[in-house]
């Protein structure tokens, strides 16, 4: 809030001054002390705020002023007082009435706060401004905060830039670059940014800590089923299906330059590449030991990086250009229908939609055991909704559950977590009754995601 405060060159107005303008008295002297009405704005903390300083001086040497007694008619007194001729505040002149000396201090008291229209500033004048509302005022300052020299407020936007129709996403994936889980993240969002990580779950706090917006991981595979660590991970972990992306799978043997299958002594490669391959493997009379390691381009780096020459990798061809290796056999693995399906995972689920094929994931739970899964699954068939997939994963919470019989004893039964992969979109009102249905048989009930069904055609992998 602006204020005005009108003082004397004293602090006070003195009693001269007083009986100059109260009517029916007499000055004792026409010479007055000089009336200063200063205008002071400060500035507080808050940056808005401006400090305006001027001075008005009336000196009465210049300006005259008279009180004439008048009687009238009826002997009352009256007063008349003569203001000065002239004044000067701040450089705002005006008239002798009292009417503008009033209006001339509005001028400059209110209007004064408009730091981009009303003012404007000299060059290299440092504060000094130069007009006032379109008056000059050459004893006028302005002490600003400027606004844009103001630290701004980190937002969402400054932590994660939105990612444009996924250019410059950033998307993480278990593995070194050469892995299929890269090539998968390269599918599912074009042009974007891949950040590899040595471990899944690592991939899962990417993406939690904002270090990634996206993470792409398998969940199962045409040949060797299920990802179970995955799914332990998508109930532990906060993040929402937003996609899937099902990639071709084409499986290479890879040695240094100048190795022959006769000097291999073992392979190495990732747990379900080696049991993809397993039967090739046989066929082509290579009886060796067989380790797994985290992935399969870490596999072929592994081998590059030691030189070891009686070791081969199962890995694609992408991560033998990658790391200088030769291809020794092309398309390794056992069926040439090897499909690796992956999900996309992000902080924040999609809305769904109805205008395309949905695929919903949930998992369940009963404090009673498997008995009400055939409760669970008639939801679904009575609403002609299509289950992709099922999956049991065990209740680490609760492992065992104990019944107690009178007759046989104590029975003890194995507790698990069902995974169900159905087609239909939340937006649909039969998904929604039906996990309504399935809501009033189950304990715990979780939607893991809503989203678009991969519709990509498959082809088998090259050179089968």
């Amino acid at each position: 809030m602006q204020s005005i405060h009108s003082t004397s060159s004293s602090g006070l107005m003195n009693s001269g001054a007083l009986k100059s303008i109260i009517p029916g008295t007499s000055p004792t002297t026409t010479t007055q002390p000089p009336l200063s009405l200063t205008f002071n704005h400060r500035v507080s903390s808050n940056p808005a705020r401006l400090v305006v300083r001027s001075v008005y001086q009336f000196d009465s040497a210049s300006a005259s002023t008279k009180v004439n007694n008048v009687n009238g008619a009826n002997g009352s007194p009256a007063a008349a007082v003569t203001a000065p001729a002239s004044f000067n505040i701040g450089g705002v002149v005006g008239g002798g009435s009292r009417a503008d000396w009033q209006s001339a201090c509005a001028i400059l008291a209110s209007k004064v706060v408009s730091q981009q229209q009303d003012t404007e500033k000299s060059g290299g004048a440092g504060g000094q401004i130069t007009a006032v509302n379109g008056h000059k005022a050459a004893s006028a300052s302005l002490d600003l905060v400027p606004i844009d020299s103001l630290p701004k407020a980190l937002t969402i936007a400054d932590l994660s830039p939105a990612p444009m129709h996924g250019s410059k996403l950033r998307v993480a994936y278990q593995g070194v670059p050469g892995a299929f889980s890269e090539a998968a993240a390269g599918k599912a969002y074009p042009k974007c940014e891949a950040i590899p990580c040595d471990q899944f779950e690592v991939a899962f706090q990417a993406v939690e800590l904002w270090i990634a917006d996206r993470a792409v991981l398998p969940v199962e595979n045409s040949l060797g089923g299920s990802i179970h660590r995955n799914y332990d991970l998508l109930l532990r972990h906060r993040l929402h299906i937003v996609g899937e992306v099902q990639l071709p799978v084409h499986h290479c043997l890879l040695a240094l330059p100048g190795v022959r299958k006769e000097y291999l002594s073992r392979v190495i490669s990732h747990p379900q590449a080696l049991a993809q391959c397993e039967h090739t493997l046989t066929k082509m009379g290579l009886n060796v030991a067989r380790e797994a390691v985290d992935d399969t381009a870490g596999a072929a780096e592994f081998v590059a990086a030691n030189n070891l020459r009686d070791t081969a990798a199962i890995a694609s061809s992408r991560a033998a250009e990658l790391y200088g290796l030769q291809i020794l056999a092309d398309g390794i693995q056992d069926d040439s229908s090897n499909v690796t399906r992956f999900v996309m995972l992000a902080r924040e689920p999609i809305i769904p939609r109805t205008d395309r094929p949905f695929k919903t994931s949930i998992v369940f739970a009963h404090d009673k055991g498997t008995s009400v899964l055939f409760k669970v699954l008639s939801a679904f068939a009575f609403r002609n909704i299509s289950l992709t997939k099922i999956e049991s994963r065990p209740h680490r919470n609760r492992p065992i559950r104990l019944v107690d019989d009178a007759n046989v004893g104590t029975a003890k039964h194995f507790e698990y977590m069902f995974y169900v992969d159905f087609e239909a979109s939340m937006a649909e009102v039969r998904a929604q009754n039906a996990l309504a249905e399935v809501q009033e048989f189950t304990s715990f009930l979780r939607v893991l995601g809503s989203y678009p069904m991969d519709m990509t055609p498959w082809s088998p992998s090259p050179g089968e």
